[in-house]
């Protein structure tokens, strides 16, 4: 049996290059390795039963913020989106906090004599981020408002600790942006760590930060529903190993990180090119925890209590600190840690009266050494008496996140470091970074343009190439 197109992988990028071709009325075929699809987008019971826990995406600020999200309907699929009271709360020490409210006003209010110098920085690009998100998100960047893109840019292309030392002066509203910027997992000093930390803003105001009814298994779900509606097919406990492992087709988009590209091809794909899939540049891994607990959170700070994501990190200089020694091969003593509470707004994800609680810190690339009591400390310091309420935990290393997702190597969820580099080459210098020199192998995964993220446009800009290449017709 031929097909026009087989995609390998089922990520969000994979599904989305599925639907993409299968809208365009081709016939195609997905093939996942595991016996679930989803990639980063997979919920399961890891601890006590009745314990719901994403796998690893969590909270999904991009995907409210995709072009190709927003036009696809999934609600009609059985998507359901809930937003937190909060998207963002950024406890000190002290007890104080950031509160980042999904308005824009109440968020400058909140952030007291920093509001105004907030308001200076973000508003302009919230006002336009129904404009600016779509371009952020659409490589290769078409030229749109070039008044708000070139304001961008010039503000992006700072590293975090600028932007946050010249416009913030309340250690919350600094710690507030350092964590943001943390998220492009890179020293705080490094060039573009002062776009993550504008783009993460934007959308919390913009887009907001919600997270899927049931766990982030429900958008694939969604995304899976509707590729077989339009006559797509999929088969799970399918891996691909080598070229000959696939069906006649006409086209194949890898959903897959840039060196298993390179080992499946063989002899598709010339060695200098191979090559260059094998020097992508992976960053830091991440290190997870998941917890059954009794109840709630205890914060110190009680807003914190009311949000989807609290950044667990204190000032600007210690989330600088603990990055920074990641780059350097070193763990922090006090990691930056990145923490979800979904059940605080989704009953669905643990008995009555119980929560569920997720939590990562960077590390080193592949480095397995056991950061649990370390993050416990850190949520201990904000919130006493947490470690009391835990019931059960499970833990992924960085080695054990590669053996669940091939895509994770060294525990680097991203798909790939974010550099100036990486964003010209991902993974390749190229006009159109989808394509390989073989005309009917594609690349569709995180590790292709705009980067990492639930957001599928790596896999729509994949299968439109792969429309305009070799499936015209």
């Amino acid at each position: 049996m031929s097909y026009d197109a087989v995609v390998v992988g089922s990520g969000p990028n994979g599904l989305a290059a599925g639907i993409t071709l299968a809208q365009s009325g081709k016939r195609v075929l997905l093939l996942e390795a595991r016996n679930q699809i989803g990639g980063g987008m997979r919920s399961a019971e890891l601890t006590l039963p009745g314990y719901v826990h994403d796998v690893c995406s969590a909270i999904h600020p991009l995907a409210m913020a995709s072009p190709f999200f927003a036009n696809l309907r999934l609600e009609n699929f059985g998507l359901e989106w809930i937003e937190p009271d909060f998207p963002l709360v950024h406890p000190m020490p002290d007890g104080t906090a950031a509160v980042m409210e999904r308005d824009l006003v109440q968020s400058i209010r909140a952030f007291g004599d920093d509001g105004p110098r907030y308001q200076r920085l973000v508003e302009p690009f919230v006002q336009r981020a129904n404009t600016l998100l779509p371009e952020l998100l659409n490589p290769p960047w078409p030229l749109g408002d070039l008044r708000v893109l070139t304001r961008f840019a010039i503000k992006g292309l700072s590293s975090a600790v600028a932007l946050l030392q010249k416009h913030f002066k309340s250690p919350a509203v600094q710690g507030m942006f350092a964590g943001m910027a943390a998220h492009s997992v890179k020293p705080l000093e490094s060039r573009l760590t002062g776009a993550v930390g504008l783009l993460f803003c934007i959308t919390a105001h913009a887009s907001g930060w919600p997270l899927p009814r049931g766990g982030s298994h429900s958008i694939a779900t969604a995304l899976r529903a509707l590729f077989e509606s339009l006559g797509g097919e999929v088969q799970t406990d399918r891996p691909v190993s080598t070229f000959s492992d696939l069906p006649p087709c006409r086209a194949v988009l890898f959903d897959l990180a840039p060196r298993a590209v390179s080992r499946i091809s063989e002899e598709q794909l010339p060695q200098s090119f191979k090559k260059k899939l094998e020097r992508f540049q992976h960053g830091p891994g991440v290190f997870k925890v998941d917890w059954a607990l009794d109840g709630p959170i205890p914060w110190t700070n009680a807003d914190a209590g009311r949000a989807g994501t609290v950044h667990v990190g204190g000032s600007w200089e210690e989330i600088a600190e603990s990055e920074s020694a990641v780059w350097k091969g070193r763990i922090s003593d006090r990691p930056f840690v990145l923490l979800a509470q979904q059940s605080l707004f989704d009953q669905t994800r643990a008995p009555d009266k119980k929560q569920t609680g997720w939590a990562y810190c960077h590390v080193p690339h592949q480095c397995d050494e056991d950061m649990t009591a370390r993050i416990e400390a850190q949520i201990e310091r904000f919130a006493p008496g947490f470690r009391d309420l835990i019931l059960d935990r499970h833990v992924f290393s960085p080695s054990a996140l590669e053996a669940y997702n091939a895509n994770y190597i060294g525990g680097d969820i991203t798909g790939g470091v974010i550099s100036l580099q990486q964003l010209l080459a991902r993974p390749a210098l190229r006009l159109s970074p989808y394509t390989t020199p073989n005309e009917k192998i594609f690349i569709c995964s995180a590790s292709t343009p705009p980067g990492g993220g639930v957001h599928g446009m790596c896999g729509y800009h994949a299968a439109r190439a792969a429309l305009q290449r070799v499936l015209r017709d």
